[in-house]
């Protein structure tokens, strides 16, 4: 079997598997946005925002790392597997701990000033610490599976763990206020149920995670508690850039959100957060797609990294990425107006932002690839630079915009920050560990999807049948120039 045709399987599995668990959970964005009001879905969103930025703190790059060190000592594998599990569990320990124990200062903090919801926050803190360290203990078993060549068994716990979520917010939002409605549940358990709470989300969240926790134990079961110091410190060296690029990469994520409500007027601010947090929601395709690609490309760079043709294979792989990733970026923005519905009609108001926040990830799609050659030449620490760029940038930027523009002024920024990271990556890549990318062609469909949505989105005024048309002239355009390329580089594998 051809090398792309392995990397495709494998990118295939995760992708189905990635698409179908993030369209379950894409599923409650318009039961949300109809339940919740945007104010309510604004402390959604933050808490939220808060947590993904939590998460690569605790993880402490070890995931990246893990594959390196897989692939570096292949003699030492239950070593590296060992290592890399008892780090991330001694943080997460440490963090649950903390958390309980300041989970009243942390609900003060994150509840930015209303104090009359004090009590309701103080347990939502409580909710993530336990989330947050469920899924920080399951990470490297996740990579195991990965590492193992399972992922049939890594899609099936993540549809379990998907299907718990969606089950459980589905009974909370709408099965048990059926049964009280109809006195099949009443006394106790009628003065217990909230109603439509926010809590109830976080509630089915850490069930789901406990469920996954649960179907991982066969990997858990294979950890040695045997930690080998040198290898550590030998591992630590490549995975603290990798852990605070991945912490400013997040930042970049996440970060407007949490700024939206520190510097918006208090009358507004859960409100416009609540609006972009759905709108953002709409950009998830694009996410979907560079999630799935990343869980398929990870493993596959490092161990393909020793073959002669590798850098060749590397450029191939971005350049149909890349036209796929400018498929995608038209397609989405020519039915924005059946997209839209996802979301309630009173969350419309923010969809100028989703031009912007899918060009952005556009690119943060190609910097993911991009940054293949800091991680194989164990130059992690020019991730970190270029990462910390978009972290300052996100921040000054968003902190100057924000109080004008909203969340279009975040939208803005959260493009131009990936657009910054990308081509830095680029610029750096090809100076330390220089691959053959085809730089002119990719440029020329990432022009031209650009001038397509333009047209889609503004000019034609989101028009759907003209939108439509332009993106089959884009599709016949790609299969005119590069259906005989395709053939051949399958067949050549």
């Amino acid at each position: 079997m051809s090398v792309y045709k392995k990397f495709l399987g494998q990118t295939m599995i995760y992708g189905i598997s990635t698409i179908f668990s993030r369209l379950f959970n894409f599923i409650l964005t318009p039961v949300y946005t109809g339940v919740f009001a945007p104010g309510v879905y604004g402390v959604f969103t933050k808490m939220f925002s808060y947590v993904s930025i939590i998460n690569p703190i605790l993880a402490f790059g070890m995931e990246t790392t893990f594959f390196r060190y897989l692939n570096k000592h292949e003699d030492r594998k239950q070593e590296v597997y060992n290592n890399s599990f008892l780090v991330i569990a001694f943080i997460s320990t440490l963090f649950l701990i903390t958390a309980l124990i300041f989970s009243d200062y942390l609900a003060r903090y994150t509840l930015d000033g209303n104090i009359a919801e004090l009590a309701d926050q103080k347990s939502y803190v409580h909710y993530f610490a336990w989330i947050l360290f469920v899924d920080a203990i399951s990470v490297i078993p996740f990579a195991k599976l990965r590492a193992d060549g399972k992922p049939f068994k890594y899609s099936l716990i993540k549809f379990l763990n998907i299907g718990t979520f969606v089950g459980l917010n589905l009974v909370f939002i709408y099965v048990i206020p059926f049964l009280i409605k109809h006195d099949i549940l009443s006394g106790w358990f009628t003065s217990w149920y909230k109603g439509r709470w926010v809590g109830y989300v976080f509630v089915a969240n850490l069930i789901a995670s406990i469920v996954t926790l649960l179907m991982l134990i066969p990997q858990f079961l294979e950890i040695q508690f045997k930690f080998n110091k040198n290898l550590f410190n030998n591992m630590l060296g490549y995975s603290w850039p990798v852990l605070v690029a991945n912490l400013s990469f997040i930042i970049n994520e996440n970060l407007d959100k949490i700024l939206l409500g520190k510097y918006l007027p208090e009358s507004i601010a859960n409100h416009d957060v609540g609006i972009y947090g759905a709108v953002c929601k709409l950009a998830i395709f694009i996410s979907i797609f560079n999630t799935a690609f990343r869980l398929g490309a990870e493993p596959f760079f490092f161990s393909h990294a020793k073959n002669a043709n590798a850098k060749q294979t590397y450029a191939n792989i971005l350049y149909y990425f890349v036209l796929a990733l400018s498929i995608l970026f038209v397609g989405l923005t020519a039915n924005i107006e059946i997209i839209k519905y996802f979301i309630n009609s009173r969350y419309w108001v923010g969809l100028n932002a989703v031009p912007f926040l899918l060009f952005g990830y556009v690119c943060l799609g190609i910097y993911m690839n991009l940054s293949v050659w800091y991680r194989l030449s164990d130059q992690t620490r020019y991730g970190l630079y270029i990462s910390l760029v978009g972290a300052v940038f996100t921040i000054i930027m968003n902190i100057l915009l924000i109080p004008k523009f909203s969340y279009m002024g975040s939208a803005w920024v959260s493009m131009f920050a990936y657009f910054i990271i990308m081509v830095i990556s680029y610029l750096l890549g090809q100076k330390h560990y220089p691959i053959p990318y085809k730089l002119k062609a990719m440029s020329l469909y990432i022009v031209v999807s650009i001038v397509m949505v333009y047209l889609s989105f503004w000019v034609f005024k989101r028009n759907i049948y003209i939108g439509n048309g332009i993106l089959v002239l884009f599709l016949l355009g790609i299969f005119y120039f590069e259906k005989n390329n395709v053939m051949k580089m399958l067949k050549k594998g």
